[in-house]
């Protein structure tokens, strides 16, 4: 009765074997579900030597410890395993339908390891679980496959489905796993790990209840939680006009400080994530021209083509959508009639994120909306990252301008920024692992500058092995922490830059009011603002362990209660500081997974093309030096400054070491 089944399926692809595993209470408690249970599971049972696309490792397919409730924004799922892009701890994030269904069927989280020695699919429903061949699907994109295994699989209701593309069939890096018809859990190459199992899909269709301490309760929260967001509105004047003026403004503001967020509701309620992208170059947020351009480089004139009508987004829009346990609705289909290249091949496709706006557009310096909305389903259904596609991109294109790239190798493509034709060209090659080019491409910006040569890895732009979210940390230099600092490199989403909009100082004993500072007296080490990224990383964990969405959690914890929450489900009487020990004892394991398969912290340092200040626009004379603000965030974490490793007080005090005896550390 606490938000949790209280067991895992355990699915062995090698032998087919098929065997539960319940779940200690105490274990539930001290790294609750999602990506705590899955990083449980992976410290505990993946050797220190596993090959990420061997039969060691494991992938795990979790829900989250509010989902299923009546609780709101707490419909999302991870996938965890050893990422063979980065070598540490992967897990990536999907929205759709798919969590509350891997409860449904009875479970917190499904694991797989070993290989099967054919394409197969799990399915799992009220008979049990067995392992079906999936030589039908196999080779179709995710779209296809899934509504075939949807007609095939049909019971009392609908299937959910978690499935790989193209590009995770053919191990592709930078490839992601797919639900809803293209919603994609995109990051640490987690479709690779996938495809390399020969698992096409998982599937499952049950009805089983989430029980837990108070629903009555939740049901009430949830109620008020809603109207919030019914009653979240923004003057009719919001357009393209009001959202350059803001960008100017957000670029020309030196100072940051604490800001309740909850705006965003209306914002993404109205528009969804794309809605800032115009705003995000104007300021200097958006990376432009693989990380050394500016807003000059991709001016207002042409930006204007990337924004919230003027692409067809919106207008274009056929109807909105919510995930699973969603009160905004950000999500929406476009319809793709006239756009070049999607004609006769695809009808619609999901509403761009920004990130993939971003990736696509001024990162390449490509001001073509209908070549990124074409991208868009194309990655969409490989199931490749939209992110790393656009980053491995710009490396490319930068290696052919300095002559590290000739045109024999590009099979004769002019691969020049803003060349549309050419990156779509490019990108289709690279899901195929056609032609030199697009198989050398298709494990990212890393993989290639080590196949290129000759100097290119001063274009790949990376931290870790993984590119980085379109946020600029000489913008924001959260994001750098968020970069470079975390047991999961280059991810936007760590958690690092949130903590003004979190309040999280009105509820934790130790957490410290954000002043308002000037931006550049945050390029330096500066102990409050560091223990303030820690504490939003940690608070990540939490909302990664719950099934939370940020979009909920950017209103802060007096909108969205993630604490309350977690009481009204579970009854343990935890206080703030409890819950957010939780996500202090998840993320620490996640950097011990990390040492255990030996990897340096300090490897995941960003590229250091960040350090090189800017000339002009927005951020012009910021650079920032990541190494003195990464060591000042890890020794505010509990971990040694120096190099990153979890430190044995740090360990003893949050009781790891009496689940896992002596952690490696």
């Amino acid at each position: 009765m606490k938000g949790y089944m209280g067991k895992i399926l355990h699915v062995d692809l090698s032998t087919g074997e098929i065997h539960e595993e319940e779940i200690a209470d105490e274990v539930y408690e001290h790294f609750l579900t999602g990506v705590g249970i899955g990083t449980y599971v992976l410290y505990r049972d993946v050797p220190a030597d596993a090959d990420p696309l061997g039969p060691d490792n494991i992938l795990g397919f979790t829900s989250g410890l509010l989902t299923g409730t009546a609780s709101f924004m707490t419909g999302r799922w991870m996938v965890v395993c050893k990422s063979p892009l980065t070598g540490g701890i992967g897990d990536a994030n999907g929205g759709g339908h798919f969590a509350p269904a891997i409860k449904q069927v009875g479970y917190d989280a499904i694991f797989f390891k070993g290989v099967s020695a054919k394409p197969v699919y799990l399915h799992v429903d009220h008979k049990g679980a067995e392992l079906r061949d999936a030589a039908h699907v196999w080779g179709q994109d995710a779209v296809v496959a899934e509504e075939m295994l949807t007609k095939e699989c049909m019971g009392r209701k609908k299937p959910r489905i978690a499935l790989i593309g193209q590009a995770g069939e053919k191990l592709s890096l930078i490839s992601g796993i797919v639900t809803d018809a293209g919603r994609i859990a995109a990051r640490a190459g987690v479709g690779a790990v996938m495809g390399s199992k020969k698992l096409k899909a998982v599937v499952l269709n049950g009805a089983k209840r989430v029980k837990y301490h108070d629903p009555e309760g939740m049901k009430s929260y949830s109620q008020t939680f809603a109207e919030k967001v019914r009653t979240a509105s923004m003057p009719p004047i919001i357009g393209d006009t009001l959202l350059k003026v803001i960008g100017h403004i957000a670029g020309h503001n030196r100072y940051e400080a604490p800001s309740d967020d909850s705006s965003s509701y209306a914002l993404m309620k109205r528009f969804g994530t794309h809605a800032g992208t115009q705003l995000s170059i104007i300021a200097g947020d958006s990376p432009v021209k693989n990380w050394q351009g500016g807003p000059a480089d991709y001016p207002t004139r042409d930006s204007n083509k990337i924004n919230i009508r003027g692409s067809g987004i919106d207008k274009n829009e056929i109807r909105k959508y919510h995930c699973a346990q969603c009160a905004i609705g950000c999500g929406g289909i476009v319809n793709l009639d006239g756009v070049e290249r999607a004609s006769g091949k695809f009808t619609h496709t999901h509403k761009p994120e920004y990130e993939t706006l971003a990736a696509l557009g001024p990162m390449l310096l490509n001001t073509s909306p209908d070549s990124i909305l074409y991208l868009n389903e194309l990655l969409n259904r490989a199931g490749m990252d939209t992110i790393s596609a656009g980053g491995t991109l710009a490396f490319a294109i930068e290696c052919y301008e300095n002559g590290l790239l000739t045109r024999e190798q590009t099979g004769g493509l002019e691969l020049t920024w803003g060349n549309h034709e050419a990156i779509v060209t490019v990108v289709e090659q690279m899901i195929a692992r056609e032609t030199w080019l697009g198989d050398t491409l298709a494990d990212g910006a890393r993989r290639a500058s080590e196949i290129i040569g000759r100097g290119s890895e001063a274009y790949a732009i990376t931290a870790g092995g993984q590119e980085p979210g379109m946020h600029d940390p000489r913008f924001n230099v959260g994001w750098g922490v968020d970069y470079s600092a975390n047991p999961t490199p280059g991810r936007h989403t760590n958690g690092a830059t949130a903590y003004s909009t979190l309040f999280l100082w009105e509820r934790v004993s130790y957490a410290p009011e954000p002043q308002r500072v000037l931006k550049e007296d945050l390029t330096k080490p500066d102990p409050e603002y560091a223990l303030g990224t820690v504490l939003a990383t940690q608070y990540k964990m939490l909302i990664d362990a719950v099934g939370g969405c940020i979009m909920g959690a950017a209103g802060g914890v007096n909108s969205w209660d993630l604490f309350r929450m977690l009481e009204l489900a579970t009854g343990w009487n935890k206080t703030a500081d409890d819950y957010m020990e939780i996500g202090n004892r998840i993320n620490t394991l996640r950097q011990l997974f990390n040492v255990k398969h030996g990897i340096d912290p300090k490897d995941f340092l960003m590229h250091k093309r960040i350090e090189t200040p800017r000339q002009s626009g927005p951020n012009r004379g910021r650079g920032v030096q990541m190494e003195p603000i990464v060591s000042r965030h890890w020794e505010k974490h509990g971990w040694d400054p120096n190099t990153g490793h979890p430190t044995n007080e740090t360990v003893q005090r949050l009781g790891l070491d009496q689940f896992f005896g002596e952690v490696v550390r």
